[in-house]
């Protein structure tokens, strides 16, 4: 219902499949670091795992992927890996600050680091052949060149163009599991959502209640 936890590929071995629970990507981004079942875990610790997190993002085809990791000098993709940790920490302070409440015009003086990632960009549209359910048209796609491991940031910074510009910040969430940092888009009817997953965190304070709840009859 919230989202999904998709497997992809990850070469390290090391990190589960990365969570995708927040209704909305620019978050899923802040939320690959996290702490899903006890053990602190952040999906890009490295290049591998930023690699990893992109293509089950689905943010980059992985023919692209595997071509920017051919190319890449030796240290590369782990510099590109701390830099999309350094944006992530930053859109983090900037979405805590303003979650809770629609967010202000005022706050694009706040924005400066976004929009100089966005004029980075060297995207553009192209027609190809689409195929829906056997019945095929042309369709006009955005796209953009893959032409450096730095150009992996520019996904990343329009995900997170498009929360701050589409969704409503009084929407924001986090988790109330138990030493759980996920931050969700809450878009329920009532807007009542209280975990990151039931799966996750739900269960557990379910499970929390009911071992109360034996104790307080003993």
């Amino acid at each position: 219902m919230f989202g999904h936890l998709q497997i992809g590929w990850d070469r390290s071995m090391n990190r589960p499949p990365a969570v995708f629970i927040a209704d909305a990507l620019g978050l899923d981004f802040l939320n690959s670091v996290a702490t899903p079942v006890d053990t602190p875990v952040d999906w890009l610790n490295d290049g591998d795992g930023l690699f990893d997190w992109l293509a089950q993002a689905g943010l980059v085809p992985t023919n692209e992927l595997e071509a920017l990791r051919a190319r890449a000098m030796p240290g590369e993709l782990d510099k590109v890996a701390d830099e999309a940790r350094a944006l992530r920490e930053w859109f983090r302070a900037f979405v805590r600050k303003h979650a809770g409440r629609p967010l202000a015009v005022d706050a694009l003086r706040e924005l400066g680091p976004l929009n100089s990632l966005l004029e980075r960009d060297e995207a553009f549209s192209r027609i190809e052949a689409r195929d829906d359910d056997g019945n095929q048209s042309l369709a006009l796609r955005m796209t953009r060149r893959w032409e450096s491991p730095e150009s992996l940031l520019l996904p990343l910074g329009e995900a997170m163009a498009k929360f701050v510009c589409d969704e409503d910040f009084s929407d924001v969430k986090a988790c109330e599991g138990h030493n759980c940092t996920m931050l969700f888009a809450d878009h329920t009817r009532r807007r009542a959502r209280r975990w990151c997953a039931m799966a996750i965190c739900g269960n557990r304070a379910k499970q929390a209640a009911h071992r109360d709840r034996l104790k307080s009859r003993h």
